[in-house]
């Protein structure tokens, strides 16, 4: 069309970076044959033009890079006076008006903003930039597009991009004209509920007149919900006012007639045009979209569309078209960032469920934006494991338990049950054996004997895999790798996973008979402290000896303030005290080496990788505790719990039948303290298992480094296991730099997505159940670790960059086990996910430190330095008064 312009049927294939996002998807529809308002592109070469023109504009965009929040507030305004008082270029004005009028013809036009970091995927910018409606000469259309490019530097716009961490000089913008739209009515259309994330659920908000008072919120819209059968469900609501085009330019808002308030805005014919509609544009785009309509006498014409960014991403779609329920593993592993597409493969192929060949990843796995969920929808068509499953889960997670039993409850999910009796009779056989060991654990069994066979156990399993891997190469070694993982997971449930369940059903049977016999459990909550054998617990303890060891040594103190990089553990020789200090730290990684921040993800570096990264941990225990403090506070936890085992036997001794009934308490609360210490081996286990994976890997992932099928190692971590195992047999697909290429973007797009603790096939997020409301100034969680404590909250996202001081209260969105050599450093523990058999949960009992976890947006709603009192046998956490001067965690 020129050098600056495109019309709008000359879209479909122009580069983003030229068009912009919204420019490039109506260019989209075009090419999909929908209706849309006719018009043209001025592209991005235009705006780098104008910029160009202004004097200043490179040495703002250099403070913006670096900018505070507040800087950021005051170079934007800098940026929009600048370019306010600068011209637009003769060239592109001329083009412009040109292009106006042989569009227009005297008709009024839309001038709308497609920047190039716009309308996509991840980063909708959706309300970011500008638009102006009913431009009308040729003096508004230059300023109203001069007013689309100074809105990149808005407020707004560059908060949203620094949050997003979009490099600001990256982001350049477009201006699509278009003809207006004489909307009889308009609105928004989502394709999926954008609440509950709902797939094959159309949402409609319909107004009267321009959509401008939808999108602006300056009119209750009216709702029409239909669902995937077609039927309309309205929710017509009062409109007091329409936005209509001003004869002069701009909009003028009308108030409507009484007749009109209460009127349906758009007629049932428009509705179901509309949503067969956008069942056509999702189709094309392949996700659901968030659509602007306008309704005129010449029918519905589409303004933009855009993926609805707020939606977690589905799985695949499973074969048997029933609905499926989905709980995130993250969350049961206190571990909710995103997992890359080899740590997904090894985890679905070391899950022992849901396996059909011997290198098969589970079918009771899925994933769904770079996380992993269990599939739960078996078992809850089985009536024995619905019950257990629920027990379990809710043991874990009071509100996911009680969640569960709802949803298997709900009839959209039994209707869609098909029986298969084979599958039950599998399922119901593996319950049984399981219940039929939980009951020897608690009548009969040898606890001596069954804790000294769970460490034979541990050490075969090690011994057997090292074997495997370390005698096989190439292909071979991954399937040796996937074949050591199909034999020793199961038994793992076997030897690990049950005895946990079995002292947490001890456990709860020590309270029930503790109010019957007694009418309290006063004496119950203290036999949760100072489990002997926790290995997660003893990981913590040596952190603190370490810090011991630091202590009164100030250039020792030094280096592991300042590290040199790189580091090596010989250069603590060079300091007072540090060869000492390197002995202990290496039998440190000797013995806990292979455990890490997000450890379930085996591409995740361990601490043998990064010891620097542990440096924060042992300086945060000097800074908060006094020499063997750690070691004093778990003996105390342990004293108070053997003072309460003697209170609760002699009280119990002294009622009825009760030499009986002593026996009975004094079993259960042995099979309690001795299996329940059991509870960090199976994760344990596991990670040493990865080790010894990740070495066996690493070895064939650098062999196709060199063979020059792959670029770099890193490379490897967005390939499954059986994708290695073609590469190391000389299959090479030659799309392979491409896969990997998509893989890491979309890992790398999905970091920040809210998790859904449970969500369905169909993209429901379930509303958890049982959640108690917060009220001014009060959290409500669940108590996992009793006792109150209040001090200065603490706001950590990584554990390595955690400072402290004395009083102290951790508060993060997780912690997986990674985390807890941090808790003997802090007085109080505040968790966005987690229930008490948690890691964290474990821990701080056994430390006595109170704990509440399942506060949503805890490390938001908190702010860091405040005071604040943590109650971890009611689950509230209290602000008593506003946020002190603290450094940033």
């Amino acid at each position: 069309m020129s050098e600056y312009l495109l019309h709008l049927s000359e879209l479909p294939n122009q580069p983003l970076a030229r068009v912009g996002g919204k420019a490039r998807n109506l260019g989209a529809l075009i090419g999909a044959g929908i209706v849309v308002p006719d018009g043209f592109c001025l592209t991005t070469t235009a705006f780098r033009r104008f910029l160009d023109s202004c004097p200043g504009s490179d040495d703002l965009y250099q403070r913006l890079a670096c900018a505070t929040a507040d800087e950021r507030i005051e170079i934007g305004g800098q940026f929009r006076k600048l370019l306010a008082e600068v011209p637009v270029p003769p060239g592109i004005s001329a083009e412009l008006i040109e292009g106006w009028h042989r569009l227009a013809e005297g008709r009024p036009c839309a001038v709308r903003s497609s920047a190039t970091a716009e309308d996509l995927r991840n980063a909708s910018f959706a309300g970011q930039y500008d638009t102006f409606l009913n431009v009308v000469d040729e003096q508004q259309l230059l300023e109203r597009v001069r007013q689309c490019w100074l809105s990149v530097f808005t407020d707004r716009a560059t908060d949203y991009r620094a949050r997003l961490g979009i490099d600001h000089r990256e982001v350049e913008l477009a201006v699509v004209v278009q003809l207006m739209v004489p909307a009889t009515g308009a609105g928004v259309l989502f394709t999926a509920d954008p609440i509950t994330g709902q797939r094959g659920i159309t949402v409609i908000n319909a107004a009267f007149g321009l959509g401008e008072s939808v999108v602006s919120g300056s009119v209750n819209p009216d709702l029409y919900t239909i669902d995937p059968n077609g039927a309309v469900h309205k929710t017509i609501a009062t409109k007091a006012v329409a936005i209509e085009p001003d004869p002069t330019g701009g909009t003028a808002t009308r108030e409507l007639s009484t007749s009109q308030r209460g009127a349906q805005a758009l007629p049932d014919n428009q509705i179901r045009e509309l949503v067969a509609l956008g069942r056509r544009i999702e189709a094309h785009f392949g996700e659901p979209q968030d659509i602007e309509w306008a309704w005129s006498d010449a029918g519905i014409a589409v303004l933009q569309s855009r993926p609805i960014t707020s939606l977690f991403p589905m799985p695949d779609q499973p074969a048997d078209g029933r609905l499926h329920l989905y709980f995130s593993f993250g969350h049961q592993q206190m571990m909710t960032e995103a997992i890359t597409p080899l740590g997904q493969s090894v985890l679905r192929t070391y899950f022992p469920f849901g396996r059909r060949t011997p290198s098969g990843e589970s079918t009771q796995m899925v994933t769904a934006g770079n996380r992993v969920f269990f599939d739960y929808t078996e078992p809850l068509h089985t009536p024995i494991a619905r019950r257990v499953l629920a027990w379990a889960v809710g043991s874990m997670d009071a509100r996911v338990g009680h969640t569960v039993r709802e949803f298997a409850a709900r009839s959209d999910f039994q209707t869609a049950h098909r029986p298969a009796p084979r599958r039950e009779l599998a399922i119901n056989t593996f319950v049984l054996r399981a219940a039929a060991r939980v009951l020897a654990d608690l009548l009969v069994s040898d606890l001596t004997q069954r804790y000294a066979a769970i460490h034979v156990f541990a050490h075969q399993s090690l011994a057997t895999a090292q074997a495997a891997t370390s005698s096989s190469s190439g292909a071979d070694r991954i399937a040796a790798i996937q074949s050591n993982m199909h034999a020793v997971t199961p038994r793992i449930v076997d030897e690990l996973v049950i005895a946990p369940m079995s002292a947490l059903i001890a456990r709860q049977l020590v309270d029930r008979l503790s109010l019957r016999w007694l009418g309290d459990t006063d004496d119950v909550g203290p036999l949760d402290k100072g489990l002997p054998g926790n290995v997660t617990a003893e990981m913590g303890l040596e952190i603190g000896d370490l810090a011991d060891l630091v202590r009164g040594r100030p250039e020792l103190r030094r280096l592991l303030e300042f590290p040199p990089e790189p580091f090596e553990l010989d250069q603590f020789d060079a300091v007072p005290g540090g060869s000492e200090f390197r002995v202990a730290f290496g039998q440190f990684l000797d013995h806990f080496g292979m455990r890490g921040p997000g450890e379930i993800d085996i591409a995740r570096p361990r601490w043998a990788d990064e010891p620097t990264t542990l440096f924060t941990s042992i300086l945060a225990n000097t800074q908060t505790t006094r020499p063997g403090e750690h070691r004093e506070r778990f003996q105390a936890a342990a004293g108070e719990a053997a003072a309460a085992v003697d209170r609760l036997l002699t009280r119990v001794r002294a009622t009825r039948l009760g030499f009986v009934r002593v026996r009975v308490m004094s079993r259960l609360i042995r099979v309690h303290r001795t299996l329940m210490a059991l509870r960090e081996h199976q994760k344990f286990l596991t990670v040493r298992l990865f080790d010894i994976y990740r070495t066996g890997l690493k070895d064939e992932v650098d062999t196709l480094v060199q063979q020059g099928h792959l670029r770099s190692a890193a490379d490897a971590d967005y390939l499954t296991l059986d994708e290695l195992r073609q590469l190391l047999l000389g299959r090479v697909p030659s799309t392979l730099d491409e896969t990997i290429a998509a893989r890491r973007a979309d890992f790398e797009s999905s970091t920040e997505l809210p998790v859904p603790r449970l969500f369905t096939s169909d993209g429901e997020v379930i509303a958890m159940a049982g959640v108690a409301r917060h009220v001014e100034g009060v959290l409500v969680g669940n108590p996992v670790s009793a006792g109150v404590v209040e001090g200065r909250a603490r706001i950590v996202m990584r554990p390595q960059d955690a400072t402290f001081e004395e009083g102290d209260i951790l508060v993060a969105r997780f912690a997986d086990p990674a985390w807890t050599p941090l808790f003997s450093a802090v007085r109080g523990v505040v968790l966005e996910v987690g229930g008490v058999m948690a890691h964290g949960a474990v821990v701080a009992r056994e430390m006595g430190i109170p704990a509440v976890v399942g506060i949503d947006n805890a490390t938001t709603l908190i702010a860091d330095g405040e005071l604040i009192r943590v109650d971890g046998t009611r689950g509230i956490v209290e602000s008593l008064k506003p946020p002190v001067a603290a450094a940033t965690a």
